[in-house]
């Protein structure tokens, strides 16, 4: 089995007068996981009819390898799918119904019982031949939709959200599972998801859709370090947004008024995808929790009063808030021994330069 690219160029897509897809382009390498993240109404889930071929782009290309699949049947495609409901048969046993698609195609029943075994034994299904959907969990439904799409051996696998119908636990290590399989067969993936952790976790890359339009395409490092818009600094992952104004411009740094909260000094480059600031322009500066550090003792910092101390596991967040009324949240590493901060104590905190990101407020 082998991956293709795939060229979605400048896709276009309304229903009546409403635009679901914008004039969307995005270049996929052979053999990349590639994930289509974004809230309800994004467009991701249209943008993937669009390469099934269960929607008709009203502008724009669609390139599998040097095909122009645009106006080709959906069966045609060279293209397997996998639904969030798996759309099993319920009334034909696990072997037939990852032999469906080969038996329209016309397949021999010698190569359909090889292929379908060895289908079987890729996603561990092994003995579970004869019996109907009712009969297996739904992980194990799951996999029989994965056999299934995959057991004609595509160049392209499409996945519409297959994981939602699943616990959290089992969710995670179908994660797994799935990106496992895709490395091994080397096979190219386009998967669609609203679920953020999902698409770290999975990715080579990671398209961010909103009302449309495509905002950020990158691996999960670049679109978590480095967020283009504060939209995406909002969707992929925790973050604190503190709102205010740009009062100086230096040749080397930046002064932002927080209003009551206090003022924030930045070198005048700040991590950033803005275009270049202006004094007097309001800004939301953005700071994941994780890199914001407490400091009980150096008053030169902004502070706040602890509303809450959150323990999970491996760490403590603390809510914080400011003397504005923002709420910050600043995660540290749970430690063993030593006293901790707690409710109701005033406490400072230490924001490293290289962590803040400015965007200005008409993006917001």
């Amino acid at each position: 089995m082998h991956g293709a690219s795939v060229s979605l160029r400048e896709l276009g897509k309304s229903y009546g007068p409403v635009p679901a897809v914008e004039r969307l382009a995005i270049d996929i390498r052979p053999g990349e996981f590639l994930s289509l993240l974004g809230p309800s109404g994004s467009g991701k889930t249209t943008l993937l009819m669009m390469v099934a071929g269960f929607e008709r782009p009203d502008t724009g290309a669609i390139w599998i390898g040097d095909r122009n699949i645009t106006q080709v049947a959906p069966n045609r495609r060279d293209i397997g799918m996998v639904f969030q409901r798996y759309a099993l048969f319920p009334h034909m046993t696990v072997a037939e119904n990852v032999a469906f698609p080969l038996r329209m195609r016309g397949f021999p029943k010698t190569r359909i019982s090889q292929s379908v075994a060895e289908a079987l034994s890729l996603v561990q299904l092994e003995g579970l031949e004869k019996r109907l959907p009712a009969q297996l969990s739904g992980g194990q439904q799951q996999r029989v939709a994965v056999a299934r799409a995959l057991v004609f051996e595509p160049a392209v696998l499409l996945m519409d959200e297959p994981l939602g119908a699943l616990d959290k636990k089992l969710r995670e290590q179908m994660q797994i599972e799935i990106k496992r399989l895709q490395q091994s067969l080397g096979i190219t993936v386009i998967y669609v998801t609203h679920d953020q952790e999902e698409a770290l976790t999975m990715s080579d890359r990671i398209a961010v859709l909103r009302d449309g339009y495509l905002e950020q395409v990158g691996s999960p490092a670049d679109l978590y370090d480095a967020p283009a818009t504060a939209f995406v600094a909002d969707f992929i992952g925790k973050m604190n947004f503190l709102d205010g104004i740009c009062r100086k411009l230096g040749a080397d740094c930046l002064e932002v008024d927080l209003g009551r909260s206090g003022t924030i000094i930045l070198p005048q480059q700040p991590v950033a995808s803005a275009p270049p600031l202006q004094q007097g322009q309001r800004v939301r500066l953005a700071v994941r929790p994780e890199r914001m550090k407490l400091d009980r003792h150096d008053d030169r910092k902004i502070s706040g009063v602890i509303e809450a101390v959150i323990f999970a596991g491996a760490s403590h967040t603390f809510l914080i808030r400011l003397a504005g009324g923002e709420i910050i949240h600043v995660q540290t590493q749970a430690t063993h021994g030593g006293s901790l901060p707690q409710e109701g104590d005033r406490i400072g905190f230490v924001i490293p330069d290289d962590a803040v990101h400015v965007f200005p407020q008409a993006e917001c």
